[in-house]
């Protein structure tokens, strides 16, 4: 159902240095930009994306309270090593990964993190 997703962001540059790493290590690369205003990764052209953008009305851009974008992953190992890599960049930890609710030893597993412009994003993958 999601087409693609953006993130704003107040240095371009930056944050897409920080995507490119990160995709880049779930095998996932650029597949459309406009200099200096937006970069998109996703797997294929016709699969979801996730970009980063400076706000179209030039205005700085903020963090919105409540959003999240998550980011499917098959495995919990994938999960892991997206949410460490996150970190590594520069991230923030919102939630180590593991499953929620923690007690629980199968169904949603996920690590929270935040970008370098302070974007909450998750990894998940679903665990039978």
């Amino acid at each position: 159902m999601i087409g693609y997703v953006t993130l704003g962001t107040n240095d371009l540059q930056k944050a897409a240095a920080y995507y490119d790493e990160l995709f880049g290590s779930i095998g996932v690369g650029r597949f459309m930009e406009e200099e200096n205003y937006f970069i998109a990764w996703a797997p294929k052209p016709n699969a979801p994306s996730v970009a980063v953008s400076v706000p179209f009305n030039k205005e700085k851009a903020t963090v919105g309270n409540g959003t999240m974008v998550a980011l499917f992953m098959d495995s919990p190992d994938k999960v892991d090593a997206l949410h460490k890599k996150a970190l590594e960049l520069g991230g923030t930890n919102e939630g180590s990964p593991g499953f929620r609710p923690a007690e629980n030893d199968k169904g949603f597993y996920a690590g929270y993190f935040r970008d370098l412009d302070g974007n909450k994003l998750n990894a998940f993958c679903m665990v039978e």
